[in-house]
C-alpha cells in the first residue's frame, strides 16, 4: 500500500489525456492529485473518472487552471462560487477535497494525517524591496504575466490576496486542531516556501506562486513530506529535515511519453529509502 501523487496534468492537451487513460491499476494505492487538472469542470471530471478507477482512493486540491472561468464555458462560474462547484465535481466520484475531513494513511511510512489545502498566492513571493502594489509592474518589467489576471476571479472576496488569507485563516484553525504528535503530510497546488518557488527561465513569475504565511507549516505541524505542483520543475528537496516534492507531469515536451503518465508518480508515502552508506 502506497501514497503517489502526480500533478499538473492538463488533461486538455491529448497526449496528456491519453498518458492518464493509458495508466495502470493501482488497486491497492491511494493517489493525491495536486492541482491543474485541466481548465474546466469536464475536464476534472474526465480526469478523476480515470483517476478513481485506477487507485483506492484519490484527494484532489484545486490549482490555478481549474479555478479559472473560460469564455463561454457553462456554467460560467467565478470565484468561490466555480470552487465550490469543482468539489462538487470531486464528491461525485468519491475524491476528497480540501472541504473533507483530512484522511489518516496507515500505510507503511504512516500513520500521518493528509491535509489537502486550497491556499492560492498573495504576491509576496518577490524581494523585500518590491512594494505589493507594485508586483505586478515588476513582473511586468520582463514581460511576465499570468493568465490567472484575467480568468482566475476571486468573488466575493476583494482581491485574491483576500481570498488567499481567508483560506490561510481557515486552514491553519484546522490544522491546528490536529492531535498533537501525529505527522502530516501538507498538500497544496503552490509551494508553501518561496526559496522552493524558483523558476530560472521566469524568475518573476514568482510572484503567482505562494504565499509567506506558510514559510513555516512544515514545522509547524509536523510535516512527514510536503507536496506541491504548479512550477512544472519536477524536484525532491530537503528543508529543516521535511522533504518537499514537485509532482508535475506538465505539458507536451515536459515529460517523456514513453514513460508514460505512471512513469512520474511521486511515492510520497513510504517514500525513498535512504541511501546506503559509502564505503566497507
Amino acid at each position: 500500500m502506497k501514497l503517489y501523487a502526480l500533478s499538473d496534468v492538463h488533461i486538455r492537451f491529448p497526449a496528456n489525456r491519453e498518458a492518464l487513460q493509458a495508466m495502470p491499476r493501482y488497486p491497492d494505492d491511494w493517489l493525491i492529485v495536486a492541482g491543474d487538472v485541466g481548465e474546466t469542470a469536464e475536464h476534472l471530471a474526465d480526469a478523476m473518472g480515470i483517476f478513481t478507477t485506477r487507485f483506492a482512493k484519490v484527494l484532489w486540491v484545486p490549482g490555478n487552471h481549474e479555478l479559472w472561468t473560460m469564455p463561454r464555458e457553462t456554467p460560467g462560474l467565478r470565484g468561490e462560487a466555480r470552487y465550490r462547484h469543482l468539489v462538487e465535481v470531486c464528491r461525485d466520484f468519491g475524491v476528497l477535497t480540501p472541504e473533507d475531513p483530512y484522511p489518516l494513511w496507515e500505510g507503511e511510512g504512516g500513520p500521518s494525517v493528509i491535509a489537502p489545502m486550497f491556499l492560492l498566492y498573495d504576491y509576496t513571493f518577490r524581494p523585500d524591496s518590491v512594494p505589493v502594489e507594485k508586483a505586478i509592474d515588476w513582473a511586468l518589467e520582463q514581460r511576465i504575466l499570468a493568465t490567472d489576471e484575467a480568468l482566475l476571479h476571486p468573488d466575493p472576496y476583494p482581491t485574491r490576496q483576500a481570498w488567499c488569507e481567508a483560506r490561510c485563516r481557515e486552514t491553519e484553525a484546522r490544522l491546528l486542531q490536529l492531535p498533537e504528535g501525529l505527522s502530516t503530510v501538507l498538500v497544496n497546488h503552490w509551494p508553501l516556501r518561496q526559496d522552493l518557488a524558483i523558476l530560472p527561465a521566469i524568475p518573476r513569475f514568482s510572484i503567482w506562486c505562494g504565499t509567506r504565511r506558510t514559510e513555516d507549516w512544515h514545522r509547524r505541524f509536523r510535516a512527514k513530506v510536503v507536496v506541491s505542483g504548479h512550477l512544472h520543475i519536477r524536484s525532491t528537496r530537503y528543508v529543516d529535515g521535511v522533504r518537499f516534492e514537485e509532482v508535475s507531469l506538465g505539458n507536451p515536451g515536459q515529460w517523456l511519453p514513453e514513460r508514460g503518465a505512471h512513469g512520474y508518480l511521486r511515492e510520497i508515502l513510504p517514500g525513498p529509502k535512504p541511501a546506503p552508506p559509502r564505503g566497507g
